[in-house]
């Protein structure tokens, strides 16, 4: 018997892996390269440093606060972490930073609003901001309309309150409200009174000021000067005129 022919089998060709490997190792290399380049070179540095919207401190102490220098890596803090750090200074409310490539950094700050002013004899005029902080200010500065609180010490707990009160009243709402001292009792102990420029005495609380605002205003547009009281009951005394004054007195 003759043999039966057997089919040739056709040898795989051998995969181009290792021709690959190499042009990936390589193309790697290329990476690394140009990464090493870049982070050596001027574009991948901080050059410029910009804050805005910051009235009470001063650029010098922003940068400081910030962690950032010039030439610093552009990429070595998240501006999350930059922001954050802002927010340790007392006057700062919220701050939001803007990575410009290459190398420009903004940082823009968001103070508390000024809810009053503090007057003394040793330091001078101070604005109180929202949550209580005190900014120095120059003699004869006032720029907004904001009542003077006299009388109050730093450690009393109802003074940031009553400054977080006021920073939400409108200018406009507050403008005649010239002075305001503490006044406690057992009952209101965030009691206060307040003098207006019209010449009212006010008594009434920090907690229920916002709720009485608008009956207070309506009575300083509409009365005589007197005493105002502004608690749970309300009560309006106007001043007697000086003339009955005096006939009480010679009686």
């Amino acid at each position: 018997m003759s043999k039966a022919n057997m089919p040739v089998l056709k040898q795989p060709k051998p995969k181009k892996r290792s021709s690959k490997k190499v042009a990936g190792i390589l193309i790697l290399l290329f990476l690394a390269l140009l990464a090493v380049l870049f982070f050596r070179s001027s574009l991948s540095k901080i050059s410029s440093i910009t804050f805005e919207g910051s009235s009470y401190t001063s650029d010098e102490v922003l940068l400081e606060v910030s962690g950032l220098k010039l030439g610093a890596p552009f990429f070595g803090t998240s501006s999350e972490t930059i922001a954050k750090r802002m927010t340790k200074i007392p006057s700062v409310e919220s701050a939001e930073v803007d990575k410009s490539f290459p190398g420009g950094i903004t940082i823009r700050i968001k103070e508390h609003p000024l809810a009053a002013y503090e007057l003394s004899v040793d330091e001078g005029l101070k604005g109180l901001l929202a949550n209580g902080t005190k900014i120095p200010l120059g003699i004869g500065s006032m720029p907004m309309e904001r009542p003077i609180l006299t009388g109050w010490k730093d450690d009393d707990p109802y003074l940031a309150k009553l400054c977080e009160v006021l920073a939400q009243i409108p200018d406009d709402q507050v403008s005649d409200i010239s002075e305001i001292v503490p006044s406690p009792t057992v009952s209101y102990p965030d009691r206060v009174k307040l003098y207006t420029g019209s010449k009212f005495e006010v008594v009434t609380a920090i907690s229920l000021l916002p709720a009485k605002l608008e009956y207070l205003n309506s009575i300083l547009e509409s009365q005589d000067p007197g005493t105002l009281t502004l608690l749970e009951a309300d009560s309006y005394i106007p001043y007697e005129p000086e003339g009955e004054q005096n006939d009480t007195t010679h009686k």
